[in-house]
C-alpha cells in the first residue's frame, strides 16, 4: 500500500472513530432521553441498560482506535515534541474522555446493571458524565479546527 494511502486510511479510521464516539454520546445523552420518557419505568430501565451496554461495548474498540490512530499521525508528523498546542490539547482531552468512559463503565453503569431496580438517579449520573465526555469531545473538535487553518 503506498505511503499516502496508508496515512489516508489512518486518518479516516481516526475521524470515523471520533464521529462514532461523539455522535454516540450525543445520542445517548440527548436523543435517547426524550424517547425514554414515553416508556414506563421498567421498560425505560431495560432500554437504557441494553442501549448503553451496546454503546459501551462498541466504545471498547472505538476509543483505542481513536487514540492509537491519533498517536500514529503525531509520530508521522514529526513526533510529540513537534506537535502544536492544539494537537496536545486534543490528545489531553481524548485521554480524559477515555478515563471518564472507564469511570462510567466501571462505576454507575455496573451499579445499574447489578441493581434489581435501578433508580433514575443512577441513569442521571451516567447521562451527566456522558454529557461531560461530549463537551470535552466538542472542545477537541474545536482544537482540531484551530490547528489546521485553511490555506
Amino acid at each position: 500500500m503506498p505511503h499516502s494511502i496508508l496515512w489516508s486510511v489512518i486518518l479516516a479510521l481516526h475521524l470515523i472513530s471520533i464521529m462514532f464516539w461523539l455522535g454516540g454520546t450525543a445520542y445517548a445523552a440527548i436523543i435517547m432521553r426524550q424517547s425514554l420518557s414515553l416508556l414506563d419505568p421498567t421498560q425505560r430501565n431495560s432500554v437504557q441498560l441494553q442501549s448503553l451496554g451496546r454503546f459501551f461495548r462498541v466504545l471498547m474498540h472505538v476509543i483505542p482506535t481513536a487514540l492509537i490512530t491519533g498517536w500514529l499521525m503525531i509520530l508521522h508528523e514529526g513526533g510529540f515534541a513537534q506537535a502544536p498546542w492544539t494537537t496536545n490539547l486534543m490528545q489531553l482531552l481524548g485521554i480524559v474522555m477515555a478515563v471518564l468512559y472507564v469511570r462510567v463503565l466501571t462505576g454507575p453503569f455496573q451499579k445499574a446493571r447489578r441493581a434489581l431496580r435501578p433508580q433514575p438517579a443512577l441513569f442521571d449520573s451516567i447521562r451527566n458524565q456522558i454529557l461531560v465526555i461530549m463537551a470535552l469531545g466538542l472542545i477537541a473538535v474545536l482544537a482540531a479546527s484551530l490547528g489546521h487553518p485553511f490555506l
